[in-house]
């Protein structure tokens, strides 16, 4: 366990207290399998705070899933793969994001920014650990932890409309609030010697 500990404290560089909390909060979250939402600004490291969740006891594969990519009409076929036939230019079956996943752990960057019609599909999987590609009559499983990270106010979002209040219930189990380096100052000399 003291080599987990060491490779989580490799990835996040310093000494303030609120650093301190964070790396034992993925202690923690590394040993079960409970949802975990990741808040901060852009550049807080949260993918880095992620990994090293799953890295605590890496399970299976860790995939990133970007939010902020899925625009446009192939986006369901990203997430959730498709059968060969099933639209123009889908000249072969292709495994989604979900299934690729599956054992392992799905980290939704930026998940403030996917669609509500995606938001709904992907509360069904984590519900029933089940979904279906696009084209196909039958329903595959996937069962994997779910970290999902934001730089949005959820709560805010789900007031306005524009995020399912159910799926922010899902995925707000355990939170990690990641502050910019703006807020942790003591933290400076220790990255300030680790790039040395």
């Amino acid at each position: 366990m003291l080599a987990n500990l060491e490779e989580t404290r490799h990835v996040l560089i310093g000494e303030s207290p609120r650093t301190r909390q964070v790396i034992r909060m993925i202690e923690k979250l590394g040993k079960c399998r409970w949802p975990a939402l990741l808040l901060g600004e852009t550049g807080t490291g949260k993918e880095v705070v992620s990994r090293a969740i799953h890295n605590v006891d890496p399970q299976g594969p860790f995939v990133t899933i970007d939010c902020t990519a899925m625009v446009g009409p192939l986006m369901e076929s990203e997430l959730f793969g498709h059968v060969k036939g099933a639209f123009t230019g889908a000249a072969m079956t292709k495994i989604g994001l979900i299934e690729a996943a599956n054992g392992g752990t799905a980290f939704f960057d930026e998940i403030g920014e996917l669609p509500l019609d995606l938001q709904a599909k992907l509360l069904r999987v984590l519900q029933e650990k089940e979904f279906r590609p696009v084209g196909s009559l039958t329903s595959r499983r996937s069962d994997f932890r779910i970290i999902a990270a934001t730089n949005r106010d959820l709560a805010k979002e789900v007031e306005k409309g524009t995020f399912r209040r159910d799926l922010f219930f899902r995925l707000n189990v355990i939170n990690i609030r990641l502050s910019p380096l703006r807020e942790r100052k003591e933290d400076i000399p220790c990255l300030i010697n680790h790039f040395l």
